[in-house]
């Protein structure tokens, strides 16, 4: 007998993939050129030129068989200073290399900190809308999803409906800014009340409920728009980072968790999410890219490409009618549709070989997610479908 819960979800794709991989073979049929996918977010500029020549130097130079071997279980020494250097320089974040966690990206990291949180009867709070495999990541714990509705004039925190969620069982609430799906960045107004409101409650109930700071994003700011620090404003906040996004090296796996030591102070925090990665097997994250990651943590790759993709797109799609909140970061919009059901708008929008991803996924219906990482000619050419599909729904 197999675990029916795992077969579910090795067998049914997300509606992302779905899309992706259908994009892929609608190409075969009609040519790329014909197809306008903006389904996943897989970055569409190159790394920073530092990140290819630290990973040839560190080849060349290096002892291939240090360099091809497994390193420290949380991470090699050095590259884990460099990580804590990096986060002192930019945000005096009083880091040193034993608050870091090196994992496979942010979702190794984020399931690192959920396990290593998680006890029978804990909630985690999650923000509509929400990047899906939160729920997946919590449930597994054995723990249950709270989901806060959104607040679709802004897309920040609506702290009526959070401060009713809020109860003893709450171990942690999961802020992810800039946001996937809306691209919206927590100011720091937000930050502050969220922290307020945190920091009264876990006096209330006798016991810390942690913020878990989710920023694969974070480099990915736009002018008028800044991030706040989160671990400055609310002492019992775990950082889950990935380089995916800021160097462009998705499939290289690469993030870490950062433990303050003001989140560590209570409770063995750091021991417990090492304890979990290790339960896991996410130990020794590819040992090449912990070095080329670390000497580039710095640096972000071009973003003003998709400054100029935003801008070309939310221009176009508000030109046909479509309402959009304007994204501070990341490389999505998320428009709300022009009919009440999503999923039927993204279908109509699928029979123009456009694949926009429907707002439901996400928590948020009424919303469609589209990734505009993508070459700036296709969003360009694209843009008459997405009039065609606002003439489709106003037919009706």
């Amino acid at each position: 007998m197999l675990s029916e819960k795992s077969v579910r979800l090795g067998t049914a794709r997300s509606v992302i993939r779905e899309l992706f991989e259908y994009g892929k073979s609608r190409a075969a049929i009609v040519g790329a050129e014909n197809v306008f996918d903006f389904s996943i977010g897989n970055p569409s500029v190159s790394p920073p030129a530092e990140v290819n020549a630290a990973a040839i130097r560190l080849l060349s130079e290096s002892d291939p068989v240090a360099m091809h071997g497994y390193t420290s279980a949380q991470g090699d020494p050095a590259a884990r200073k460099m990580l804590a250097d990096s986060l002192n320089r930019r945000f005096s974040a009083g880091a040193s290399p034993d608050d870091i966690y090196i994992a496979t990206g942010a979702a190794g990291a984020l399931c690192g900190c959920l396990h290593g949180l998680a006890c029978e009867g804990d909630e985690f709070v999650v923000f509509a809308p929400y990047f899906p495999e939160y729920k997946v990541f919590i449930e597994k714990t054995g723990s249950a999803m709270r989901l806060i509705p959104p607040d679709i004039e802004n897309f920040q925190i609506d702290f009526d409906a959070l401060s009713l969620a809020l109860n003893p069982r709450t171990k942690a609430v999961i802020v992810n800014s800039p946001n996937n799906p809306s691209g919206a960045v927590y100011s720091e107004e937000t930050v502050k009340k969220l922290a307020d409101l945190l920091s009264e409650r876990s006096a209330q109930y006798g016991h810390p409920i942690y913020i878990i700071s989710d920023e694969p994003y974070r480099e990915i700011v736009y002018e008028g728009f800044s991030v706040p620090w989160i671990p400055a404003f609310y002492p019992y906040t775990i950082v889950c980072y990935s380089f995916s996004k800021s160097l462009s090296v998705p499939g290289e796996r690469l993030g870490y968790v950062f433990v303050p030591q003001s989140a560590n102070r209570d409770e063995p925090v750091y021991a417990a999410v090492a304890g979990a990665l290790r339960s896991l097997g996410y130990v020794s994250a590819p040992s090449l890219f912990q070095r080329v990651c670390a000497e580039c943590a710095d640096l972000t790759a071009d973003i003003s490409v998709y400054a100029e993709n935003r801008r070309l797109l939310l221009d176009g799609l508000r030109s046909c009618g479509f309402e959009c909140v304007e994204p501070g970061g990341t490389f999505y919009l998320f428009p709300r549709t022009l009919e009440p059901d999503d999923i039927a708008f993204c279908e109509k929008a699928k029979s123009l070989d456009l694949l926009i991803v429907p707002g439901s996924g996400f928590g948020c219906p009424g919303h469609v997610r589209i990734s505009y990482c993508v070459p700036t000619d296709r969003i360009r050419r694209a843009l008459p479908a997405f009039a065609k599909l606002a003439e489709l729904c106003r037919a009706k």
